[in-house]
């Protein structure tokens, strides 16, 4: 037997399998950095007759900007990405090494779920492989692609991500969306079942992107951001003392944002709940996550943004991150849905989350901190190291209407005008400072400079 030909024909056969995973891969990653692991791997599909060129699943090392990753990527081509006993193996050995390394995961998804004919045993290498993805949970970032059609198990990769792409073909759902839909007693297309829309109150979208070159650069800016991959401190050339006038003015969170973080390093992660915004990035070249709630009139906490703040708060204990809060909220909405939800189990699981943040831990109150608002995203004994408030802030233990209706029950005077009052009486930041529970009242102009003096004396 001729080894060299059945070793370049073997080859062939699998490089024409993953012809177009390969192009993804090389979409994602920079020029010519791909080595491949286990790339001559076959196994036989009894069921289907047919041999399973490279696993259905394409595994090696790359880098991203320069940032070292590991890349596991499901091959639709083969058996349409079928999961088997030997691809999960591959994978686990991939993730072994990515452990061994503490280097970043990308999995690229692309599957219908598992062969046919394996029966258990795929199962048992799904378990495998699962339990150590869920290892690597806050171990090593990873990061999930979702490229296509991805159904059954491999869906799971995806919620043990950190971070989760959806491309504009993304469909993502625990069985077949044709199950789901018929069950469900509708005729939906995927798309209706388990696109990035679709699936706004699951925690699973992160980023709805347009091509891998977008997922390239968000993966490259949270990696620009995280202490372990490129440092708690860089110098970037920022200005440290910078003010911004208008804010005092007029103050959106969209301009908050950008007079607080250095110019290109704030990434915004985490799709659904958009009145709460996770933004990852640098304020003076310092590492940091923060939390703005932006909503017209104060943001109504519910189960689905309180998780998200919570997975987010996660994030920030696991890389080490200074945890800040841009607080606006009058606390729980006040709605029956919400009250038989798990939004208090969820509050509480927050407030178990903050204790596991070792570093900074700073709230700026720039518009209201009302009730439960004030309690999770302001209060020192909460854990919150520094407390600002806005000078224009509310801070208080009611909105201006009901904190009036109680405070002035007996008196004879409009409620506009009565929750005016109640706002300019016991709703100013003062009253909290007074106390010592804000530290200080500030302009808005000063906030950059504020928090960067704050980060460098509580930076560990």
């Amino acid at each position: 037997m001729d080894k060299i030909k059945l070793l370049q024909s073997r080859r062939e056969q699998v490089l024409a399998a993953g012809t177009e995973i390969r192009k993804t891969i090389s979409s994602l990653i920079d020029e010519n950095s791909f080595v491949e692991l286990s790339g001559f791997s076959f196994s036989k599909n009894e069921f289907f007759d047919a041999e399973a060129e490279g696993e259905g699943v394409v595994t090696g090392f790359a880098t991203i900007d320069g940032y070292p990753v590991y890349i596991a990527a499901q091959n639709f081509a083969v058996l349409h990405g079928g999961v088997s006993k030997a691809g999960c193996e591959k994978m686990l050995r991939m993730l072994s090494l990515a452990e061994k390394n503490s280097t970043p995961v990308v999995y690229i998804l692309h599957s219908r779920g598992v062969q046919i004919g394996e029966g258990v045993t795929a199962l048992e290498g799904l378990a495998q492989l699962l339990g150590k993805a869920a290892k690597l949970h806050g171990v090593v970032p990873q990061f999930a692609v979702v490229g296509g059609e991805v159904y059954g198990q491999s869906a799971m990769l995806a919620a043990c991500a950190d971070f989760t792409f959806f491309l504009k073909e993304g469909v993502l759902a625990a069985d077949s969306p044709l199950v789901i839909s018929a069950k469900s007693g509708k005729n939906l297309s995927g798309e209706q079942v388990g696109g990035a829309a679709a699936l706004a109150h699951t925690g699973l979208v992160s980023f709805a992107v347009d091509s891998i070159s977008s997922v390239r650069e968000n993966i490259r800016k949270i990696l620009d951001v995280l202490p372990d991959y490129s440092g708690a401190v860089v110098e970037n050339g920022a200005d440290l003392n910078a003010a911004f006038p208008s804010l005092d003015e007029h103050c959106t969170a969209d301009a908050l944002l950008e007079a607080v973080f250095d110019e290109d390093t704030a990434v915004e992660v985490g799709g659904g709940s958009p009145e709460v915004r996770c933004v990852l990035g640098r304020v003076g070249g310092i590492s940091v996550a923060a939390v703005l709630f932006d909503a017209e009139e104060g943001v109504l906490l519910d189960a689905d943004n309180v998780a998200k703040i919570t997975d987010f708060a996660e994030f920030a204990s696991y890389y080490s991150l200074p945890f800040v809060t841009f607080a606006d909220t009058c606390g729980i909405r006040p709605d029956l849905a919400v009250n038989d939800s798990r939004v208090l189990k969820n509050c509480f699981k927050l407030l178990e989350t903050y204790d596991l943040i070792e570093s900074a831990k700073i709230a700026v109150v720039w518009k209201r901190a009302i009730g439960l608002g004030y309690t999770l995203f302001a209060a020192k004994s909460a854990g919150f190291d520094y407390s600002y408030a806005f000078a224009t802030a509310q801070v208080s233990l009611f909105d201006g209407a009901k904190g009036a209706e109680i405070e002035f029950s007996g008196e004879n005077a409009a409620a506009d005008k009565l929750a005016a009052r109640y706002a300019d009486e016991h709703a100013d930041p003062i009253n909290a400072a007074k106390n010592g529970y804000i530290d200080n009242i500030i302009r808005p102009q000063f906030v950059r400079q504020y928090l960067i003096a704050s980060l460098q004396m509580l930076l560990k």
